[in-house]
C-alpha cells in the first residue's frame, strides 16, 4: 500500500481528497499537512509515494514549498490541486518546472469534489504520480553551450541533406512529465525547421494555450495553440487545446487543423491515437512521431494504423529519461519503433529526419 501525504489548508478539502485517495486499497493517507511549512518538516524526516499538494496556502504556499525541496535536494513525487484560471494554469507550470510531475483541475467547492468523474481522474493521476521516476532537479532550460551544440546539429543534418527527401510532418505526444520535457525538446528545434509539428499533450482546458505561450518563449521555432483551421506551416509548432481531439485534414491543397468532440479514448481528451489516425489521410510522404513520456499506451493504435497507408519513422523516448515509462513503453512492445533515444537527443534526431530549410 503506497504511503500518501496530503497538503491543502482547507479542512473540508483535505477531509474529501483523503476519503478518495483511502478508498483506494492501493493507497493510504499516512500524513496531512495545513501548509507548506507543516509539510516541510514532514518531508524532511519521512518519506511517501506521493505527495498531493495545494497551490494557495498561508505561511508557506505549493510553489514556495516545491523550491525550498528542490534547495534541500529533497526529492519528491508531487501531484499539484489546481485551479483553471488563466493564472492558475501558470502557477501550474511553475510547479511542473519545479518538480511536481502532474496536477488536477480541483473544484473550487469541495463537494464538487465528491463526484465520480473527479474521483477517477485523481486517482487515475495519482497512481500515474506513485509509479514514476522521482524527479532529479537538473535544470531542463537550454543553456549557452547547448545552443552552440543546437548549431552543430544543423551543420550536422546540413551533410546528410540528401537524405531528407519529400514533405514530412512531425506528431509528438506526451502526457505525464510531458510538459517538463517539452522543455528539452522543443527549444533545441531551429526556426527554419523543414516541417511541422503537431502535439497532443494530455491536459485539460485551460492549460494548453499557457503551455504553448511558455514554450514560444524559450524556443527559436513558433509554438501556438493550435486553433480551428489554422493551416500548417513548417518551422512551426501546433500544440493541441485541452478537451478537444485535434486532427489534421487536407483541404483545398492544404493540410488544416480541425477539431472533433468524440468521447475521450485511452481515457483521455485530446488522444493522440485521433491525431496519428488523422494523418492516413494527409499528403505528406512521411509523418516522424514521436512518443514521450506518460503513462497508458495513447498514441500505439494510432502509429499502427498510420503505419498501414504510411510512410512512417518512429521515435520512442527511452526508459531512464522518462518520468513515466508507459506510453514509450508500449510503441516500443508493439515492434514499430525505429528509434529509442534519450530526451535530451530527441530534438536531435527529429532534425535528422526532417531537415531544414
Amino acid at each position: 500500500m503506497k504511503k500518501i501525504l496530503v497538503i491543502d489548508d482547507s479542512a473540508l478539502m483535505r477531509r474529501v481528497l483523503c476519503d478518495i485517495i483511502n478508498s483506494d486499497s492501493r493507497f493510504h493517507v499516512e500524513d496531512r499537512a495545513n501548509n507548506g511549512l507543516e509539510a516541510l518538516e514532514l518531508l524532511s524526516r519521512k518519506t511517501y509515494d506521493a505527495v498531493v499538494l495545494d497551490v494557495n496556502m498561508p505561511q508557506m504556499n505549493g510553489l514556495e514549498l516545491l523550491k525550498e525541496l528542490q534547495d534541500r535536494k529533497i526529492a519528491v513525487r508531487v501531484m499539484m490541486a489546481s485551479t483553471d484560471t488563466r493564472e492558475g494554469a501558470k502557477t501550474t507550470l511553475d510547479a511542473l518546472e519545479l518538480g511536481a510531475l502532474d496536477f488536477i483541475h480541483k473544484p473550487n467547492n469541495a463537494m464538487d469534489c465528491r463526484g465520480d468523474s473527479f474521483k477517477k481522474k485523481m486517482l487515475s493521476i495519482l497512481v500515474a504520480v506513485s509509479e514514476s521516476r522521482i524527479p532529479s532537479y537538473k535544470s531542463t532550460a537550454i543553456a549557452a553551450e547547448e545552443t552552440k551544440a543546437s548549431r552543430k546539429m544543423l551543420e550536422l543534418v546540413g551533410k546528410h541533406s540528401s537524405s531528407v527527401m519529400g514533405s514530412k510532418v512531425i506528431a509528438l505526444a506526451s502526457s505525464t512529465g510531458g510538459p517538463k520535457a517539452l522543455q528539452s525538446v522543443i527549444p533545441r528545434l531551429p526556426r527554419n525547421l523543414n516541417a511541422p509539428m503537431v502535439i497532443v499533450q494530455h491536459m485539460p482546458a485551460g492549460f494548453t494555450a499557457s503551455l504553448a505561450e511558455r514554450l514560444d518563449t524559450l524556443s527559436q521555432i513558433s509554438v501556438k495553440e493550435a486553433a480551428e483551421g489554422d493551416v500548417l506551416e513548417s518551422g512551426k509548432v501546433y500544440i493541441a487545446k485541452g478537451g478537444k481531439h485535434l486532427n489534421v485534414v487536407y483541404s483545398g491543397g492544404r493540410h488544416i487543423i480541425h477539431y472533433s468532440d468524440e468521447p475521450t479514448r485511452e481515457g483521455v481528451k485530446p488522444c493522440a491515437n485521433y491525431m496519428y489516425e488523422s494523418l492516413r489521410d494527409s499528403r505528406y510522404d512521411q509523418v516522424v512521431c514521436v512518443v514521450m513520456t506518460g503513462m497508458g499506451a495513447d498514441g500505439t493504435q494510432g502509429i499502427r494504423n498510420l503505419k498501414a497507408k504510411k510512410k512512417i519513422h518512429v521515435i520512442a523516448q527511452e526508459e531512464g529519461t522518462c518520468a513515466v515509462y508507459g506510453m514509450p513503453k508500449s510503441v516500443v512492445k508493439s515492434g514499430v519503433t525505429d528509434q529509442i533515444v534519450p530526451l535530451d537527443q530527441i530534438a536531435q534526431e527529429i532534425i535528422m529526419n526532417v531537415g531544414v530549410k
